[in-house]
């Protein structure tokens, strides 16, 4: 099955939000019910996004926020225009874990960069490629903070302190915000997805906002792919 158009939906939320887990069920539902997708993740998914990706999460020491949002920048444009874009002239259908949301909350709030420089240089990055839809996982600090903790080793972004994830994690919830979606239309609609209990519960909220969207694709009497906890 191939949908008719290609479409971008975005999974995003703070550390610990369960977003990655959530982009793997989907993907494993679409692949059994025979859907072209393609799952990308940020930063990487190209040659220059996984170097990149090595530089902003592994570099040991200290890392300028302007050089730190460039970065992301430069991965982002490159998956647009190398992977995003012709997947969606195909009309596959593209889950992406994370994407310019994540540059406004961590970079522009969680390392408080001008907002309009950041926008015109995602602008860029972009080339005008908005989500036709991003999923914001909702879930309680404590436990977010235990599933980032059962993740292992933090990387240095999630090193940064409580002070900047307290803001990075206010943002988010402010992109829920009507109000903030009218003045940020390159961001596409953003709901809201309750991220709290199992990854089986989670994953069934996740069908009920894609199917209020596209009931065609996403039946929601179709059985979910098994999944531990």
């Amino acid at each position: 099955m191939t949908v008719t158009r290609g479409r971008l939906i975005v999974f995003e939320g703070p550390e610990g939000a369960g977003k990655t887990t959530q982009v793997g069920l989907l993907s494993g539902w679409l692949a059994a019910r025979g859907v072209d997708h393609l799952r990308v993740r940020e930063p990487g998914g190209t040659p220059l996004g996984d170097e990149t990706r090595r530089l902003l999460l592994d570099t040991p020491g200290g890392l300028d926020a302007r050089a730190e949002a460039l970065l992301f920048m430069a991965s982002r444009a490159a998956l647009v225009a190398e992977v995003i874009v012709p997947a969606m002239a195909r009309g596959t259908l593209v889950l992406a874990d994370r994407y310019f949301l994540s540059t406004y909350a961590y970079q522009v709030a969680g390392r408080g960069l001008p907002e309009a420089e950041i926008r015109a240089a995602n602008a860029l990055a972009t080339d005008g490629v908005s989500p036709d839809l991003t999923l914001l996982f909702s879930v309680p600090a404590a436990v977010r903070a235990a599933r980032a903790a059962a993740r292992g080793a933090p990387d240095r972004i999630e090193r940064a302190g409580d002070a900047f994830h307290a803001r990075v994690e206010r943002a988010f919830a402010m992109f829920l915000s009507p109000n903030w979606q009218a003045g940020h239309p390159e961001a596409g609609p953003v709901v809201d997805v309750n991220g709290d209990g199992d990854a089986a519960a989670v994953f069934t909220r996740v069908r009920a906002a894609l199917g209020e969207r596209w009931p065609d694709l996403f039946d929601a009497a179709a059985p979910a792919p098994a999944q531990g906890r």
